[in-house]
C-alpha cells in the first residue's frame, strides 16, 4: 500500500510539472507572437511586468485572490481596463481551456503617442492629416480605414480606448498589411485629444448628416483632423460639438448611411485630392 501512494504521488507531481510546463510554454509562444488573447495567471502577469500593450483584461468575478490580485494592481497602474465577467464567458473565450480566471486582449501591434504622429508631419515637412475614429467596434472598417489611410499619406489614426475596437489581429488582416505603416494612437478621451490639436492649430472636421456642406465643397486644405464616428450611431454629441465644422455626404439611394469604412475612405480621398493641388 505504501509503495502504491508513493507512485501516486510521484505520478501526480509529474503531472504538476507538466502543467507548469505547458503553462510557461504557452506564455513564451504567445509573448513572442501576434496571438491577441493571452490566457492563463503567468502568461498576463509576465505580459504586464514586460510593458506589453494590453487592450482589456477579462477576470472572473470573486476571483481576486493570489496573482489575479497582482494582475489587477498592476493593471490598474499602467491604465489598463479590467472588466469582471462570469467564468462561464471566459471558458467560451478560451482556446487553450486553462485560463485559470483571466483573459487578456493585446494589441497585434504596438500603439503611439499622439506626439508622435504630430511628429512623423513635421519630419516629413507636411501638415497634419489625421483620422479620428469616435466608437468604431466593427475590426473591417478600423482594417479598411487604415488601408486607405495610408493610400492617401495620412500620418497616423486615433483611437479610444474604451468602446472601440483594437489593433486586434482580425484588424490586422482586414488591413492588408497597413497596420504595419499606419500609426494608431490610443486615448482616454477623444474630446480633450481635439481639444489638444485644436491648441496644434489643427482644423478639426466631422461627417455627419447634419453638416451643412456636401464633403466636397469644403475647405478641407492645411492641418486637418477628421473625424469619423461608428454606422448608425454615428459621431458623439460631445465629440460633435468640438469639431470645428461638420460635413456631410450626398446620399441618393434610400439608404441613409454608410460604413464608416466607406465614409472614410469618400472623404479622406477628397483630402488627398485638395492636398494635391
Amino acid at each position: 500500500m505504501s509503495g502504491n501512494r508513493e507512485r501516486k504521488t510521484h505520478y501526480k507531481a509529474e503531472k504538476k510539472d507538466e502543467k507548469e510546463f505547458r503553462i510557461e510554454f504557452r506564455m513564451q509562444d504567445f509573448l513572442n507572437s501576434d496571438i491577441d488573447k493571452l490566457e492563463g495567471r503567468n502568461p498576463v502577469l509576465e505580459a504586464l511586468k514586460a510593458g506589453r500593450t494590453i487592450n482589456k483584461i477579462l477576470i472572473a468575478k470573486g476571483d481576486r485572490e493570489g496573482s489575479i490580485k497582482q494582475i489587477v494592481a498592476l493593471a490598474k497602474e499602467k491604465g489598463i481596463i479590467v472588466q469582471e465577467v462570469e467564468r462561464v464567458k471566459l471558458n467560451n473565450l478560451s482556446s487553450t481551456h486553462a485560463h485559470q480566471g483571466v483573459i487578456a486582449f493585446v494589441s497585434a501591434k504596438e500603439y503611439v503617442e499622439l506626439e508622435d504622429i504630430l511628429k512623423i508631419a513635421e519630419e516629413k515637412n507636411e501638415a497634419p492629416f489625421i483620422i479620428i475614429l469616435d466608437d468604431i467596434t466593427d475590426s473591417y472598417n478600423l482594417g479598411s480605414i487604415l488601408r486607405t489611410a495610408n493610400a492617401v499619406g495620412a500620418h497616423g489614426i486615433v483611437i479610444p480606448k474604451r468602446r472601440a475596437i483594437g489593433l486586434t489581429a482580425s484588424v490586422s488582416k482586414a488591413s492588408a498589411g497597413a497596420i504595419e505603416y499606419v500609426p494608431v494612437a490610443r486615448v482616454t478621451n477623444i474630446s480633450q485629444t481635439i481639444e489638444t490639436l485644436k491648441k496644434a492649430n489643427i482644423w478639426v472636421v466631422g461627417t455627419d448628416v447634419t453638416g451643412e456642406k456636401p464633403y466636397y465643397k469644403n475647405n478641407l486644405k492645411g492641418p486637418i483632423a477628421l473625424v469619423i464616428g461608428s454606422e448608425g450611431e454615428g459621431i458623439g454629441k460631445l465629440v460633435k460639438e468640438k469639431c470645428d465644422f461638420l460635413v456631410n455626404i450626398p446620399m441618393l439611394g434610400e439608404i441613409s448611411s454608410l460604413n464608416a469604412g466607406v465614409a472614410a475612405g469618400i472623404v479622406m480621398y477628397e483630402i488627398l485630392r485638395q492636398r494635391s493641388k
